[in-house]
């Protein structure tokens, strides 16, 4: 009989799943920054504690208590008004890695062992004053697949945020790294120059692509920026971030689906349940929602993430993943079980088009996106439960929004079948974008669906050159969704004439571009 318990021991703690315990622990004002809990230090209440499933609150006396297993991230979800303590490379410290015997043998290394669970897991917060009014710095795919491509990404995007003021933290949106997951650590050391606290997300190209099961295709991310999986408040707005990458693709055991596993939704279910209704849910994960029907997301996923928020009239989503820039708007022929729409905005990445194109004048790819969009990063301007989004092209200045395409010069009075082409890059198709020409009455342009033509020109440079150019060749134009056409008047007075865009986006912020064209006398 001793025999047979020992097996069945032997083997439930081979599958991950020997008999759960308790942990439990302090939330504690961490006064002096010590991150130890000393005597006088008082403990917090009502505050928020997970195991990555189940999440509790701190009773009167700031304890908390969870179950727990043989691999388990126990962390505290930051409550308003308060900081976690951030590490020397500014990562947030707010976990308690919990794998007694480390992670699995890998190809890149996971956790070490932790040993022994301590008697008390307690997690230290220092008060703040929070305003409700902030900003956030959000990354989409840094994505260095070499030391090279991290010094692109420190000289062409962390050196024009770096020492940001008055932006308490920033998140990438996965693709930290290119596969190689030694460079987690070159990552790292480039985003903590930005001198402010950061927060990540996993991406496809930041797994254990050698893990049999989903659920440990994180060992490494989890030992560099810990759980895949969590949530923190600012002011009246709740950041939920999710790995949500199903590896293997359980559909076929090959590649990756986007998804979520079961325990992943009751965390957000589990969480929600302490989040005011009126509070702005902003969810942060990799691959976008996508269409219903379509191959790269789980649609029962999308459905039962979309049931989870149907209480709450304030949501955004931040995706990244696809090297375009994209405004979806979810309504309930796609699920979404609200009147208001659910915006998800997919962010153009810092990587570009992977770091490809021409180099400019500090050697760095260009790299811009194959929708048109420049590389660059966003500014998430929170004011209590509403936000405003600003895009930022790297290495031009904050107005440059539009990117217009024209012919330099057309003959007078014929008619020609070129236009005038607006890529406003962080449009939609219910925006407004109007042209002019010269002090003309301005005329709405028309929303397309194409290749956006600045890019394709730019692009078919490579191929068309008699001289090969410093850099590597762009990727092939995709179609944009946000560009704009108008017609050519050829009718004018023969010289150069003005051409002036005007485009307001959903949140009223209006921006202008110029440029012009030249009209001559046809030649015979």
């Amino acid at each position: 009989m001793k025999t047979i318990f020992i097996f069945i021991s032997a083997m439930l703690i081979s599958l991950g799943i020997a008999a759960q315990s308790k942990v439990s622990g302090y939330v504690y004002n961490d006064i002096n920054q010590n991150n130890k809990k000393d005597r006088k230090e008082q403990c917090i209440s009502n505050v928020a504690v997970t195991n990555g499933e189940q999440v509790v609150l701190t009773d009167k006396n700031g304890k908390y208590e969870l179950p727990i297993g043989t691999d388990h991230i126990i962390s505290v979800i930051k409550p308003s008004g308060y900081q976690v303590a951030t590490n020397t490379n500014n990562l947030p410290q707010f976990f308690y890695n919990h794998k007694p015997q480390g992670s699995p043998v890998l190809n890149f290394k996971g956790v070490l062992p932790t040993g022994k669970l301590p008697k008390s897991v307690d997690f230290g917060l220092i008060k703040t004053e929070e305003n409700n009014k902030f900003t956030a710095l959000v990354f989409g795919d840094p994505q260095a697949y070499t030391i090279e491509e991290i010094e692109y990404f420190k000289k062409g995007i962390v050196s024009e945020v770096e020492a940001i003021k008055n932006v308490p933290f920033g998140l990438s949106l996965g693709d930290l790294v290119g596969d190689d997951l030694s460079l987690f650590n070159p990552y790292i050391d480039a985003v903590k120059e930005i001198g402010i606290p950061w927060y990540n997300v996993m991406g496809n190209h930041d797994m254990n692509y050698d893990a049999k099961t989903d659920n440990i295709s994180d060992e490494t991310y989890e030992a560099h920026f810990g759980p895949a999986n969590y949530a923190f408040n600012f002011g009246k707005v709740h950041f939920i971030v999710l790995d949500n990458i199903l590896y293997p693709d359980p559909r076929d055991s090959k590649g990756y689906w986007g998804g979520f596993r079961e325990d992943q939704l009751k965390f957000v279910a589990n969480d929600l349940k302490f989040v005011p209704k009126d509070h702005l849910i902003v969810l942060a994960f990799h691959i976008p929602l996508s269409e219903p029907n379509g191959d790269s997301f789980k649609d029962e996923s999308r459905e039962q993430l979309f049931n989870l928020l149907k209480d709450y009239p304030n949501t955004l989503s931040l995706s990244a993943h696809t090297h375009i820039q994209k405004q979806t708007f979810f309504d309930a022929s796609q699920g979404w079980l609200r009147e208001k729409p659910h915006h998800e905005y997919n962010v153009g990445t810092t990587s570009g088009d992977w770091y490809s194109g021409k180099l400019n004048e500090k050697g760095i790819p260009i790299s811009t996106m194959r929708d048109g969009t420049p590389k660059g990063y966003a500014f998430l301007h929170f004011n209590d439960n509403k936000y405003n989004i600003e895009y930022k092209v790297a290495g031009k200045p904050k107005d440059y929004q539009i990117e217009i395409f024209a012919p330099k010069v057309v003959a007078h009075g014929r008619r020609t079948k070129a236009g005038i082409y607006a890529n406003f890059f962080m449009g939609g198709e219910k925006d407004t974008v109007q042209y002019r020409i010269d002090t003309g009455e301005w005329q709405p342009m028309t929303h397309v669906q194409d290749y956006d033509p600045s890019y394709v020109a730019l692009v078919y440079e490579w191929d068309t050159t008699t001289e090969l150019m410093a850099g590597r060749r762009s990727s092939n134009p995709v179609i944009s969704n946000h560009l704009w056409h108008g017609s050519i008047p050829t009718k004018l007075e023969i010289g150069e004439h003005t051409i002036e865009i005007k485009a307001t986006d959903m949140f009223g912020n209006e921006y202008t571009q110029t440029s012009s064209y030249r009209l001559e006398a046809p030649k015979q």
